[in-house]
Order: structure tokens, then C-alpha cells, then sequence
């Protein structure tokens, strides 16, 4: 196929945009390496761009020495795999009914749904509800009250509605039940979809801290990313977390490999599921 002028020199400018924006993300990450690795005189001299200097593994063996941060590391890690498992059983069952053309009111149902994506209770009646029904300083607080999201759910039902109806009609001729329909049927042909939603919902328990912020005093149930948070804004408390033991450590370095600790895990996720993701986003956008 030969490209007109215009349409190289438009492939040649979003290749330039695109790298900048790739840049901008990757740059500040591999700064943040930089130090982590660096020893305590360079990076309180501000000399540490993109590479480190005067190698040293010292701050990571300070993190993970820390109680705190394996207490912390093993509550995301039960929030996200946990967290996931729940809100992907709900978005799925939510999403079959509401693919199906023949249940009464779908539309009527769908409003709800997409309502609560522009309005909600607001911040003190969620947290009132939060405690009333006994979650509070529970790990449940961070994965119940947002455990399905209604633009993912709607992403699978598009999906679930591009489903040819001859393979549903079929399976019901030889006496199949809804159930056996979707876990037979649906669910194989929906995996560019599901692994998508999926790592849609791992992200966002791996990375929310909010919610622990309002639910969470007791520190053994502080999820991850609540610790790197009190590192990366508590002044007082990074310099008091330096003991005679790391003497050469920085707060500033301890914050560095904090952040690669708990970034470096849901990277990892990534690789598995990238051919899927945007086969998935694609596919669960063509039909509304």
C-alpha cells in the first residue's frame, strides 16, 4: 500500500508524540531507580539523574529488613488477588443478565448502573456505611464497597453481546443452562476481555490507598501503599525509620526503593496478559 506525503509525515509525528509521552513516564521511574541504588553522598549532593552512582544495594536491604513493609506487602497482596477474584464473579454475573435480550427492564437497569458512575453517597455517608456494617480496620473495607466497577461491567456486556446468538441457540437445544452457557460459551470466548478487566481491577486494589487512609488505623492492616505514602510525605517519620544499623541510608534513598518495591510486583503481572489487553478494550467497545 503506498502512503501519500501527508499520511508519513502524520505517521512520523505520532511516532514523535508517542515517545514523549512514553519518555515522560519511563524517565521519572528510572530516576527514581537511579537513587534508589545510589550511595548516600551522591544523592545528598543532587548528582543522580539516570544512573546510579556509587552502587549500593544498602536502601533495599533497609526496606526489606522493615516488619512493617513485609505486613504491609502481604495486605495488598491479599486485597489484589483476593479483591480481583471478587469483583470479576460480580462483574460477570452482572454483565450475562444484562447481554441477555430477552430479560424485561435491561435498559431500566443499565441507567442504574451508569448513574452511580457520575453520582455517589458522597465521602462521610460511604464511610458511615462502612462502619455501621462492621468493617472498619478490616481489610474487607478496601475490597467490598468498590468491588464492581460499572464501566467494566459494561465493557464485558459489550463483549458478551458480540457473542454470535447461533452458539447460545445451539447449547440451549441441547438442554444447556444459563449457567452452563456462560461458563461454557462466554467465558472461553471472552478471555481478551476478562484478562483486560482484570488487570483493570489488580491495578486499582494494588494502588488505592485512599480508602485505607479513612478505614485503616490498625498498622498491621496497612496496605502497601499506604507505607509508601507515609514515606514519601512524612518527612519526620522517614528520618526516624534510620537506624544506627544503616547509617549510610537516606530517607531519601529508603523512599526510592520503597517506591521500586512496590511498583516492581504489579510490572511483573503486565507481560502475561499484555497480548490480551487491547484485543480486549477493543472488542468490549463495539457494541453499546
Amino acid at each position: 500500500m503506498i502512503r501519500t506525503r501527508g499520511e508519513t509525515v502524520f505517521g512520523y509525528f505520532n511516532v514523535f508524540i508517542l515517545s514523549v509521552i512514553s519518555l515522560s513516564m519511563i524517565l521519572p521511574f528510572i530516576h527514581v531507580g537511579a537513587k534508589a541504588f545510589s550511595s548516600e553522598a551522591h544523592v545528598l549532593a543532587k548528582d543522580i539523574l539516570l544512573w546510579p552512582k556509587g552502587i549500593t544495594t544498602i536502601s533495599f536491604e533497609y526496606v526489606l529488613s522493615n516488619k512493617q513493609f513485609y505486613y504491609s506487602f502481604g495486605n495488598s497482596v491479599f486485597i489484589a488477588i483476593v479483591g480481583t477474584i471478587i469483583s470479576m464473579a460480580l462483574t460477570v454475573l452482572a454483565a450475562y443478565p444484562l447481554s441477555r435480550k430477552g430479560l424485561p427492564y435491561t435498559r431500566f437497569m443499565m441507567l442504574l448502573f451508569v448513574i452511580t458512575m457520575f453520582f455517589n453517597g458522597g465521602l462521610i455517608p460511604t464511610y458511615l456505611v462502612v462502619k455501621q456494617v462492621g468493617l472498619l480496620n478490616s481489610l474487607w473495607s478496601l475490597i467490598l464497597p468498590t468491588a464492581l466497577a460499572p464501566f467494566n461491567m459494561i465493557l464485558i456486556r459489550n463483549f458478551f453481546m458480540g457473542v454470535p446468538d447461533s452458539l447460545e441457540e445451539s447449547a440451549r437445544i441441547d438442554g444447556a443452562s444459563n449457567l452452563r452457557i456462560l461458563t461454557s460459551i462466554y467465558l472461553p470466548l471472552s478471555v481478551p476481555a476478562l484478562a483486560t478487566v482484570g488487570m483493570f481491577y489488580a491495578v486499582g486494589y494494588w494502588n488505592a490507598f485512599f480508602q485505607a487512609m479513612m478505614y485503616i488505623t490498625d498498622r498491621q492492616l496497612m496496605p502497601l501503599q499506604m507505607f509508601l505514602l507515609q514515606l514519601v510525605t512524612d518527612e519526620k517519620s522517614a528520618d526516624l525509620v534510620v537506624n544506627d544499623v544503616f547509617r549510610e541510608v537516606t530517607p531519601e534513598t529508603i523512599r526510592a526503593a520503597a517506591i521500586l518495591c512496590a511498583v516492581v510486583p504489579i510490572l511483573f503481572v503486565y507481560p502475561f496478559i499484555q497480548r490480551y489487553f487491547v484485543k480486549g478494550v477493543m472488542l468490549g467497545a463495539v457494541k453499546g
